[in-house]
């Protein structure tokens, strides 16, 4: 226990968090287990230790941050060291890479009965269903995923600026005063285009090469949060590789399953479930037709974030990318389906958004919220494409 202490201590002196993240603010920390998802490279771990320093400060030994990557694990159960933790006055674990600890769920059920003054928090793969596929947990964890930088975290951090985030009706209905409360203080068209190249994942921050860190992160999201976590078989990893790599050279787009399937030379099925894979790892967003879902094949289907783009494609097309930066961005905290109307994305089957590179000449439909690029301030209908990123 001494050395988890001695390594919590250091970890939690040495975090740096340069941006707070809303997440904090959203989750309902009187739950007794949360659980949070997320891509690998959003910062779960920091999000952690950040958490640990706001709340227990100096107390190490009230608090404790634990990670699976610990051999430890391998020959005492978690229940044994949570008992002994709370026997030494814990109360609040902190449990990083769960998936990695053979019968976490179970566990932490055990966990949650007989040590009624813990709480416990810990971290899943984006990939993990963690009440769907763990009816141990179905009726005591409260999930919340963390996405990466938002345009207005990386504004917020480049810049030195605090700007709030702002819901959608804010937006749409005050854009203009919204814009230029911003645009008086910073032009965000002069962040913008680094924010879609490398602002997404928080560890662009390290001295690193960002674009090798990024194609480091995106194969360990197909061999461990799809292979390791799903159980499937090493030998199918080129055949999942080389799906990503197809769809990444034309998306966003309609795909050819059949095509996909001679190419790939596995079954339409299989495709099906490797772009579920994709999906669940954050690597593809798939654009569906309102009240339908997997297994029926999508609209059309996206990159997950506009850094995946300038790491696999050689000539990021600027009308794809603006178009990929939109989708995540009212993604991260709406339904999004195809558009009605002829338009792009139909959100919360209420309003119709498009992406349009400029309105000149252009006949304006009224019904359809036009996120327009290279514009400082929008007008009527017409929004910013950079302010879409404020919703988070």
């Amino acid at each position: 226990m001494e050395n988890f202490i001695k390594t919590h201590k250091y970890l939690v002196q040495r975090v740096e968090s340069p941006v707070r993240r809303l997440l904090a603010d959203e989750i309902d920390w009187t739950h007794r287990l949360i659980g949070i998802k997320g891509m690998r490279g959003v910062g779960k771990t920091t999000f952690l230790l950040q958490y640990a320093k706001e709340r227990y400060d100096k107390n190490y030994r009230e608090c404790l941050y634990v990670n699976f990557n610990n051999l430890y694990f391998t020959t005492h159960t978690l229940v044994d060291f949570a008992g002994e933790f709370y026997a030494n006055g814990g109360r609040t674990l902190l449990l990083d890479q769960i998936f990695k600890y053979e019968n976490w769920s179970k566990e932490l059920r055990i966990c949650y009965d007989q040590f009624p003054e813990l709480q416990i928090i810990f971290t899943g793969s984006s990939v993990m269903r963690l009440v769907e596929e763990n009816p141990d947990l179905q009726d005591i964890v409260a999930v919340y995923n963390l996405q990466g930088f938002s345009f207005r975290e990386f504004l917020n951090l480049e810049s030195k600026n605090n700007f709030p985030k702002y819901t959608l009706t804010e937006i749409l209905n005050n854009h203009v005063e919204i814009s230029k409360t911003i645009c008086n203080t910073v032009n965000p068209l002069e962040y913008f285009s680094d924010y879609l190249h490398h602002g997404y994942y928080p560890f662009y921050l390290e001295s690193r090469n960002y674009s090798e860190n990024l194609l480091k992160t995106i194969n360990m999201m197909m061999e461990v949060d799809i292979l390791l976590i799903k159980q499937i078989d090493l030998k199918y990893l080129s055949k999942i590789r080389k799906l990503l790599n197809l769809i990444m050279q034309c998306a966003p787009c309609t795909l050819n399953i059949s095509q996909l399937s001679d190419e790939i030379e596995t079954s339409r099925s299989t495709i099906m479930n490797y772009l579920k894979y994709l999906r669940d790892a954050r690597l593809l967003n798939l654009l569906y037709y309102p009240d339908e879902s997997f297994p029926k094949k999508p609209r059309a289907v996206f990159p997950q974030n506009t850094n995946i783009m300038h790491v696999l494609v050689n000539d990021v097309n600027n009308e794809c990318e603006k178009r990929t930066f939109l989708y995540n961005a009212l993604h991260a905290k709406h339904k999004v389906n195809v558009g009605e109307k002829h338009a792009d994305f139909w959100v919360d089957k209420t309003y119709n958004f498009t992406f349009m590179p400029n309105l000149e000449n252009k006949k304006v439909n009224p019904s359809i919220t036009y996120a327009v690029d290279d514009v400082r301030l929008g007008l009527k209908n017409e929004i910013p494409v950079w302010l879409m990123g404020f919703l988070y």
